[in-house]
């Protein structure tokens, strides 16, 4: 008797639970760029997040690409930090109140869409339903100023979201090598993310800036528990649940931002804010449930490329 949805995603808890850490994490980064970290140095500052982190991780898994995955981690390094790090942050400074967080909460549906030509997994009505739920969920929460809509912003969020999403899919899509875990995975990726945006840092900011002991302490927070770990969370994660399932946990860092701003920052939370937040959580909940998984052994942790290529493709182990 197949296994029911809820059941599944029952057993699955402690996997979501630890993936969800990562999106968490990720929604502190604003407090800490703001309160701890030079202004307007967004490129030194993704520098700083992937590269260190990267190479902790290399030195910790001790293990290189080999064969065609030299090849494979760049283009994945490329979408999840070299060229998402880079447009997020071009879209953030370039939008108003928050409007770059509302074009990548529809990373949900960009994820549904691509994971249905790559990976076999069907979305259904609740699915699109539940992705718009979230997008607007989003809007309520981050959408404060209005003005005129930079059209440059604009696609640089679309691009970002775009980015990751297909980074997402295609880390569920390749797996991983034979013999290698997520945190060799996730060390390539960063790695190679870091060494894409350092030329552009440097081409655009120029040198780095001097670093008092507050920005040092940020920097380090950012690479290792804000990079380093969330990442590997998060590519640990895409290697158990469906690539929408791990989407849908995007919408967390947008509302821990929130929370910060309202904990640690003095932000207030209107009425409308609040209810945002109860609706675009409510969305990341019903999008761990119901998701059509292809095959029988999917949620293996076998990680094997072989095992990631066949038809129907498995959720093998392998990520905005």
């Amino acid at each position: 008797m197949p296994e029911k949805p809820a059941t599944r995603s029952a057993t699955l808890l402690p996997v979501i639970a630890l993936t969800a850490l990562a999106p968490i994490s990720w929604g502190t980064t604003y407090a800490v760029a703001t309160e701890f970290l030079p202004p307007d140095r967004p490129l030194f500052t993704g520098l700083m997040r992937a590269l260190p982190a990267g190479l902790v991780l290399l030195a910790l898994a001790r293990v290189l690409p080999r064969g065609a995955w030299w090849w494979k981690a760049t283009v994945l390094g490329a979408l999840n930090i070299g060229a998402f790090f880079p447009l997020l942050f071009l879209s953030a400074y370039r939008l108003p109140g928050g409007m770059a967080a509302v074009v990548g909460s529809i990373g949900p549906l960009f994820v549904a869409g691509l994971a249905t030509v790559f990976l076999g997994e069907r979305p259904t009505v609740r699915t699109l339903l539940t992705g718009i739920a979230a997008a607007l969920g989003v809007s309520l929460v981050v959408l404060k100023a209005t003005g005129a809509l930079d059209a440059v912003g604009v696609l640089a969020a679309l691009a970002s979201t775009a980015s990751m999403s297909t980074g997402t899919v295609l880390t569920k899509r390749w797996g991983r090598p034979d013999g290698v875990g997520p945190l060799a995975l996730t060390g390539w990726q960063l790695t190679a993310g870091g060494l894409l945006i350092a030329p552009l840092a440097l081409f655009v900011e120029g040198a780095p800036p001097a670093l008092d002991g507050r920005a040092t302490a940020g920097y380090l927070y950012l690479a290792l528990a804000n990079t380093a770990v969330a990442y590997w969370l998060w590519f640990r994660g895409i290697g158990r649940l469906t690539a929408t399932q791990v989407t849908f946990l995007g919408p967390l860092s947008p509302l821990t931002a929130a929370f910060v701003g309202w904990a640690a920052l003095g932000q207030a939370l209107t009425p409308v804010q609040l209810a945002g937040m109860g609706l675009a959580f409510g969305a990341t909940v019903v999008g761990q449930l119901g998701v059509r998984r292809p095959g029988a052994g999917s949620v293996a942790g076998s990680g094997s490329v072989s095992g990631a290529t066949k038809a129907p493709i498995p959720v093998s182990a392998s990520r905005r």
